[in-house]
């Protein structure tokens, strides 16, 4: 519409430079200029209004006060780096058969790094949208890919497990864990969005995520959860009597049962969260960790109180990215299984890591990752 829009101010200011008379030629430049202003303002208007990327509702943020945790620290300002300037935004880490360390970047490569401290291109996918990952049970990874689905990734080769449920292609899968019976629990954060703009979905704050079950023995896929709010990390408990699922623009992660009396049933395993929590993994001890992501930039809470601002911001993109605040700091929480926190690391001005989407513990140690960072941070927990 604006470009239309500007295609006739040319054809006005072409006729506008083929008269001659300078008196009427001053009272028209006038009329031009308001009619421009006024045409510019409608045409932007109509543009929002009637041709806007999303249909908001109003968000509630968390207080500043939310949840029992100490207040923020610099301890993630301590992390080695791993692999810097190899990983181009390391999303998730997962760490398989003899201790080797594998990760998902945005150029498409599986990369490992062995106990000898050697990095392998293991696997390229010819995608910029891999996110979750996961050890498979028999060898080898499961993978979310936003735009290919559900695979799984051998030394053969690699195989799409699920694209498409209920008859509409998988667009944001986005993490997965995979159960003793092997049965693949992962989350769709939209249903609606893609990777690239989910952002907006934060700014509609409608439930469009989803959480998935795979059954290897029939290759379908079932729908365990459906309406969830940016469907995020999945973690099963250390004896596999429930699973937990972050729904992240609600500050909050669920609980769904099962095994028991409670089978079936879902309930909120921790909420009020200071900020979005990312990928949970499973600590060796029964706890779990959670990479939380800052969903706004600091003095823009506003934003989220009005419907006309978030239209306005969803139309153009450089705004989005200024309102967003997952790059500006990193958070990663530590919870029992009665989702009580324990400990909290930070960097709470993103100094040398931020944005960082997952944590993962083994022998000691914390191995985060980024979507900002070209590395995988290593930060010691003795």
């Amino acid at each position: 519409m604006l470009q239309t829009f500007f295609y006739s101010l040319a054809d006005i200011l072409l006729t506008f430079n083929a008269m001659s008379n300078p008196v009427e030629n001053s009272k028209i430049l006038l009329q031009i200029c308001w009619a421009c202003c006024l045409g510019l303002l409608i045409a932007t208007a109509l543009q929002i209004i009637f041709f806007s990327p999303i249909s908001p509702d109003l968000l509630e943020l968390p207080p500043a006060s939310s949840s029992s945790v100490s207040p923020p620290n610099n301890q993630l300002q301590r992390v080695t780096k791993l692999g810097e300037g190899l990983l181009k935004g390391p999303e998730d880490v997962v760490v398989g058969e003899h201790g080797v360390l594998y990760t998902a970047t945005r150029d498409g490569w599986i990369r490992r790094l062995h106990s000898n401290g050697s990095w392998e291109n293991w696997k390229r996918l010819h995608s910029e949208t891999l996110l979750g990952i996961t050890a498979a049970k028999g060898g080898g990874l499961i993978v979310c890919d936003c735009d290919k689905g559900l695979l799984k990734i051998t030394e053969d080769g690699i195989t799409v497990l699920a694209s498409h449920f209920a008859g509409s292609q998988i667009r944001f899968a986005d993490d997965v864990i995979e159960a003793s019976d092997g049965s693949l629990y992962f989350s769709v954060g939209s249903t609606k969005f893609n990777l690239n703009d989910w952002y907006l979905d934060v700014l509609e704050a409608k439930p469009h995520g989803q959480l998935l079950k795979y059954d290897p023995s029939t290759g379908q896929t079932s729908m365990v959860l459906d309406g969830l709010c940016f469907a995020n990390g999945v973690a099963l408990s250390k004896d596999e009597d429930y699973l937990v699922v972050c729904e992240t623009w609600r500050f909050r992660c669920l609980k769904y049962w099962l095994k028991g009396e409670t089978k079936g049933q879902t309930e909120i395993f921790i909420d009020n969260l200071p900020a979005g929590p990312d990928n949970i993994n499973l600590a060796p001890d029964g706890s779990f960790w959670i990479a939380l992501i800052r969903m706004n930039s600091e003095g823009m809470e506003f934003v989220h109180t009005s419907k006309a601002l978030k239209h306005v911001i969803a139309n153009f993109p450089r705004l989005t990215k200024l309102v967003n605040g997952a790059s500006k700091r990193a958070t990663v929480i530590n919870v029992d299984a009665d989702g009580n926190i324990n400990k909290r690391f930070d960097d709470p001005n993103g100094l040398v890591i931020s944005f960082v989407t997952s944590a993962v513990e083994f022998e000691d140690h914390l191995y985060l990752g980024s979507l900002s960072a070209d590395f995988i941070g290593k930060l010691p927990l003795k």
